[in-house]
């Protein structure tokens, strides 16, 4: 009988625990956007994961090494790279070269371990958040062309 009344009462500080949880967020003042009537006025976290992009520099080359790193780091399997091997102009070595790096954003889930795991920091992720398309082959981006 003891045990059935115990029982009882925390069942009563639980129910009390989560009322006031309710409470409180019932008070909190919310925050809405008006998208897309703010567009000009809307700012994004920087920490959000929108796109993925390969900065250029203004000779239009890229940091990527085509080491394969961020491709092995995906998941899902969004991020498809091919190289070649092609002699080093300087050293007359073979040295891999980047030819296509192929990004399919419909099927990222925005994890950001390809961008943790590039060595050289060549991907990163914008705060772009407007993919929408009609078709899903649109979303299939070919990152290394400016």
């Amino acid at each position: 009988m003891i045990g059935y009344i115990k029982s009882i009462f925390r069942a009563l500080a639980s129910l009390l625990t989560g009322m006031k949880v309710t409470l409180i967020e019932f008070f909190t003042p919310k925050i809405t956007e008006q998208y897309p009537e703010n567009r000009a006025t809307l700012k994004i976290n920087g920490r959000f994961c929108g796109e993925l992009v390969m900065p250029h520099d203004e000779n239009g080359k890229n940091r990527c090494i085509a080491c394969g790193l961020c491709q092995m780091a995906c998941p899902n399997g969004a991020i498809k790279i091919t190289s070649a091997m092609e002699p080093d102009p300087e050293t007359g070595r073979q040295k891999k070269h980047l030819v296509k790096y192929e990004y399919d954003l419909g099927s990222c889930m925005f994890c950001h371990l390809c961008v943790n795991a590039c060595p050289h920091h060549a991907i990163e992720f914008t705060t772009d958040f407007e993919h929408a398309v009609f078709t899903r082959s649109k979303l299939i981006k070919t990152l290394n062309k400016q």
